[in-house]
């Protein structure tokens, strides 16, 4: 240990990791068509796809017209009788292969995710593809179970489903939509975001690899026109979305105008509230995984943090110190916290909020123990404001970034009031060693999922979906079975 010139304490040593990238090897094509049949069709007008770490063109993917989607539409339609009248077990045993193939080129599927989308190589390898799986194992068990799901009624599938999901979770947003629709007999339609269609792509081989009959899920790629065409399509019986809230509002529109079902998941502006007799470096560390592992790209990423007010300089204290811990970079590095924000148009609309804060007034903390690297990319440092009050944009808008608010309360009530002054109702935390106060807080947020003493832990039988502008509909257990089924 060296000590600083002239004094007797220990100098800052700066340590630095090796480097750790993943080096499974990923083929990608140079170009993509659409899943359409049991079969890839040839690229047509394609559009590139990046790597935001790099903003180098992966791939170039077709972008679907009318045609494609009505192809695809008709491919679902015709697979649909003799799917539904499959027994319930054999479904299952599809959805067991899936789940399994899965397993089995998830290091391959993590890295793809990771190239494409710019989150951090642990995170798609840890959490996303194993949850991924894990989607397909339990909706495969329901495929059979479906008349003790729904006691004393009798279940029927929808039909043919028109999915489309964001590019924060693209695999995984695929499971959770896919998943309980085939295990309820329906069959499917897809798109995934013009940005993250790669991973979704490579599942449509695995569908092609375990034998799935055709046309049980077709896969459309393509920009905002081609999830209209596919929205619009008057040959779907139901509607799945995540994404923004303002784009949600127009596909429930056309749901009600055509009288068919639909579900959303949509924005959210969370709160975390953390109580005196928390555990403060237990919720510390939700604050840092609910937000920034994941560069604060999920709608229900903690970016209200709500801490009582004799312990906010203690928490910020904390907060500071482990986020300096935190690495920017390269995502396929195994050392890296904080990846790469998925676009240059997303990068924009965080830094246009930075600034929002900083011009109203809120104290900027950018933290990180590499800064953001220089070169290309998209890149942002860690951030959370102090001195933000609730007229703030930065407290009433997603910013749907690695940005946290921090604000103060000083009662229960006071808590309950902030946290729950919001358009949004998808997700809330509460951190308490009080068991009576996290069932008391927890019962009074208006939120469709509360963590106690934990955050952003997904589980396939656990239902997750919001309320008021999060949307509506539920996601995984029995509950989000529901919408895939006419009782």
């Amino acid at each position: 240990m060296t000590t600083a010139p002239g004094t007797t304490t220990p100098a800052a040593t700066a340590w630095d990791y090796a480097p750790a990238p993943e080096r499974v090897p990923v083929t990608i094509a140079d170009s993509y068509g659409h899943f359409i049949d049991g079969a890839f069709t040839p690229a047509g007008k394609t559009m590139p796809t990046l790597n935001p770490a790099t903003e180098e063109t992966l791939s170039d993917v077709t972008v679907g017209s009318e045609a494609d989607v009505d192809r695809a539409v008709q491919a679902a339609r015709k697979a649909l009788p003799a799917w539904s009248a499959l027994p319930g077990a054999e479904r299952g045993k599809y959805l067991y292969r899936i789940a399994r193939r899965i397993q089995e080129r998830a290091r391959e599927l993590a890295v793809l995710e990771t190239m494409d989308g710019g989150k951090p190589i642990k995170e798609s390898r840890d959490v996303d593809v194993p949850i991924v799986a894990h989607h397909f194992f339990y909706h495969a068990g329901w495929a059979d179970k479906l008349k003790y799901a729904f006691a004393g009624a009798t279940p029927s599938p929808v039909g043919v489903c028109g999915q489309i999901i964001p590019w924060n979770f693209p695999l995984l947003m695929a499971a959770w939509k896919i998943a309980p629709a085939l295990a309820c007999g329906n069959t499917v339609v897809i798109k995934p975001a013009e940005t993250t269609p790669l991973s979704l792509l490579r599942l449509a081989e695995i569908f092609e690899e375990v034998g799935l009959p055709k046309g049980v899920v077709n896969v459309i790629t393509g920009d905002r026109d081609t999830g209209g065409a596919l929205a619009q399509h008057p040959g779907l019986d139901k509607i799945a979305f995540t994404g923004s809230t303002a784009v949600g509002k127009k596909l429930a529109k056309v749901a009600a105008e055509r009288n068919i079902p639909i579900t959303l998941e949509l924005g959210g502006k969370s709160p975390n509230i953390v109580f005196e007799d928390g555990a403060i470096d237990q919720a510390i560390e939700g604050v840092v995984r609910g937000i920034y592992f994941n560069q604060g790209h999920v709608c229900c990423a903690g970016s209200r943090l709500f801490v009582q007010e004799s312990i906010h300089d203690e928490v910020v204290r904390r907060l500071t110190h482990r986020m300096k811990s935190l690495r920017v970079g390269d995502p396929l590095d195994k050392n890296t916290d904080v990846g790469a924000i998925n676009s240059r148009e997303q990068l924009d609309r965080i830094e246009a909020y930075l600034g929002t804060a900083d011009s109203e007034g809120a104290q900027r903390h950018a933290c990180s123990s590499t800064g953001t690297p220089g070169g290309k990319g998209y890149w942002c440092e860690p951030t959370f404001f102090t001195g933000v009050q609730e007229a703030h944009t930065l407290a009433r808008e997603e910013v749907f970034g690695p940005v946290l608010a921090v604000m103060t309360f000083r009662t229960p009530e006071e808590a309950l009031m902030r946290a729950n002054n919001t358009p949004y109702g998808l997700s809330a935390g509460v951190w308490t060693d009080k068991g009576a106060k996290i069932f008391s807080v927890a019962t009074k947020l208006k939120a469709g999922v509360v963590w106690c003493n934990t955050f952003n832990n997904f589980d396939p039988a656990a239902p997750f979906g919001g309320y008021r502008e999060s949307g509506f509909g539920r996601e995984g257990g029995v509950q989000g079975l529901r919408a895939y089924v006419k009782l």
